[in-house]
């Protein structure tokens, strides 16, 4: 028996969700007292520092067909791996492929599943496996009683824990699926840290009044080292790219800081960020909805306050 987990790349690189998700996977292994193995589909480079993390095994499936990801050819190798190392658990990120992948996994396998789960499962007299519900407003947990398991691990929810040192990798044989779709063209967006990742974001809204005054989100962006969003009125009026859009039509996020710029905070918006660990709302509304919600506020013009926030870091980096 073992927990599998079924860790993503990009471009053939590791990032801080793989991390959590092996990390997860070794938490989850010893509650339950058995090993955590870690499957990378494709190439990817370092694999096998997965190990470090947690993986008593790495394996890896080469194949042409991984260039693209198509979710019933993972959903089938991943199972086919599953039942090969007689995994009870297979955990998964909570990212737009693992969202595409759980369900199926969980039919394949006959499994009880959970997506976005925000703690390692409890094992104590059943396994209990906690998520947010509500956009965001209550917790609650679900105890799966089936033999197999099924979970996609919410970004930000367990931070990465680095114990050991790489391991080898294993060449896993499976039967890898004809793809029934093909690829015409990727678009990659390049830059900064994609925002399910990042650990400190700036978001700006309408109060910035046009994109001619986008440059100072920016300049508050690049001294704190931020990923950048916005609110569903700026992606809408094109201010700003719709994969900047956080909120509960766009992308939820946990990051450790987030700052919001000219946002009301509408139920929305809050839905999107409401798990960051640290909210700060800059606005000129002292009944802006959204400082209920922060743990800091300053009411403000943002026009003046923005830049000289923006100083102020730049020295305090300085000293």
């Amino acid at each position: 028996m073992s927990v599998l987990v079924y860790v993503e790349h990009h471009n053939g690189a590791f990032k801080k969700a793989a991390y959590e998700a092996v990390t997860y996977g070794r938490k989850t292994a010893d509650a339950l007292g058995i090993p955590c193995v870690a499957l990378v589909l494709g190439a990817a480079d370092g694999a096998g520092e997965l190990g470090a993390y947690g993986a008593t095994r790495v394996l890896q499936v080469q194949d042409p067909a991984f260039s693209a990801f198509d979710s019933q050819v993972y959903a089938s190798v991943i199972a086919q791996a599953a039942e090969s190392v007689g995994a009870k658990v297979v955990i998964l990120s909570h990212s737009a492929d693992g969202k595409a992948l759980l369900g199926r996994l969980a039919v394949r396998l006959d499994a009880g599943s959970v997506s976005g789960a925000t703690a390692v499962p409890t094992t104590e007299g059943g396994f209990r496996v906690r998520k947010n519900v509500f956009s965001g407003k209550a917790i609650a947990e679900y105890e799966l009683t089936t033999d197999k398991k099924v979970i996609s691990v919410m970004g930000n929810s367990i931070p990465p824990e680095k114990l050991g040192a790489p391991i080898n990798v294993e060449a896993l044989s499976v039967t890898v699926p004809t793809p029934k779709i093909r690829m015409v063209a990727i678009k990659r967006i390049e830059g900064n840290i994609p925002l399910p990742e990042a650990e400190i974001v700036v978001s700006a809204g309408r109060g910035l009044k046009g994109p001619e005054h986008w440059n100072i989100v920016e300049d508050l962006g690049d001294v704190l080292g931020a990923t950048l969003a916005c609110s569903r009125p700026v992606a809408d009026s094109d201010w700003r790219p719709h994969h900047e859009h956080v909120g509960q039509t766009g992308l939820v996020i946990r990051p450790n800081l987030y700052i919001a710029i000219g946002i009301s905070g509408a139920i929305q918006h809050l839905a999107g960020v409401n798990n960051s660990k640290v909210i700060v709302v800059i606005n000129k509304d002292p009944e802006a909805p959204f400082f209920k919600a922060a743990d800091y506020g300053v009411v403000g013009d943002l026009f003046e306050v923005v830049p000289r926030l923006t100083e102020a870091v730049k020295k305090f980096k300085a000293s």
